[in-house]
């Protein structure tokens, strides 16, 4: 009993350090955003709270235009979650459930587009976003990623777990391939939907390179790409403004991932009951 007492506590203090670890860079980054700018080239460095909190975070808010890139991205994010998700749900049906033509080459091919980077693909999108006109508009932004490779290979093997006797059971008692869907599958990948939805989130929220290629007005640029212009147009950059930026940037998505961290966790758990 001793014994196991002693492994559980050593392996608590072993998890402990590696959590503060972990979030060194981000308590790094709380404290800096409340100094001034002497106070962050202060040696030896200071490690707690500054003098500067609300001048910092009022700054990065109003006279950097943060909560204007933040409502951006926001917006941005949740339109291609939603329909990202959406959309997913659908291929999977179509893969799993109905029978065309050249099915498995399709959802191959749907692979194969997973080790497709969109950078590689920046030069042909910004042409055919620039000709129909969608430059500087959500439409530029959220269009070209409303559909996924990897929502649809998650969709398509979770709903591959779930018995096809279920969809000849639906069809028996009058339901279509969508009440099919809304009425069965959609209760049954709660965990699933929210995974992907997180993922979506985030990857949209993160996005850096194709806002700024194809947004040239400020007032539409996203959040990320702001974070950068905080730092060009300062000629002596203000670490502690841009700082509490990066935190005020960080909580959407924390907010989001503390809402959906089961569903995510169970969604990628092999062999959990969905």
């Amino acid at each position: 009993m001793r014994r196991k007492t002693r492994e559980t506590i050593l392996t608590h203090m072993m998890l402990i350090i590696v959590c503060f670890l972990v979030m060194t860079p981000v308590l790094f980054a709380v404290s800096k955003s409340t100094q001034t700018r002497a106070e962050v080239f202060r040696f030896p460095p200071q490690l707690g709270p500054g003098t500067a909190f609300l001048d910092n975070y009022r700054t990065a808010w109003n006279t950097f235009n943060l909560g204007l890139y933040m409502k951006n991205s926001l917006i941005i994010a949740s339109i291609v979650m939603f329909f990202k998700t959406v959309f997913s749900m659908l291929a999977g049906l179509g893969l799993v459930y109905f029978d065309f033509p050249f099915k498995n080459a399709v959802f191959y091919y749907i692979l194969f587009t997973l080790m497709m980077p969109t950078e590689i693909m920046i030069i042909a999108l910004f042409n055919l976003v620039s000709d129909l006109g969608w430059g500087n508009n959500y439409a530029a932004l959220t269009v070209p990623f409303l559909a996924s490779a990897t929502g649809v290979f998650l969709f398509r093997q979770h709903f591959s777990s779930i018995p096809a006797d279920l969809m000849d059971a639906a069809r028996v008692d009058g339901a279509g391939p969508l009440r099919f869907l809304l009425s069965v599958l959609v209760p049954m990948s709660w965990n699933t939907v929210g995974a992907m939805a997180l993922i979506q989130f985030i990857y949209m929220w993160n996005m850096y390179i194709w806002p700024l290629v194809i947004i040239r007005e400020n007032t539409r640029q996203v959040v990320q790409v702001g974070l950068r212009s905080m730092t060009a147009v300062q000629d002596a950059t203000n670490w502690g403004v841009v700082m509490a930026g990066a935190v005020l940037a960080m909580l959407p998505p924390l907010i989001v991932f503390v809402l959906l961290h089961e569903q995510f966790t169970k969604g990628f758990a092999l062999g959990q009951e969905k």
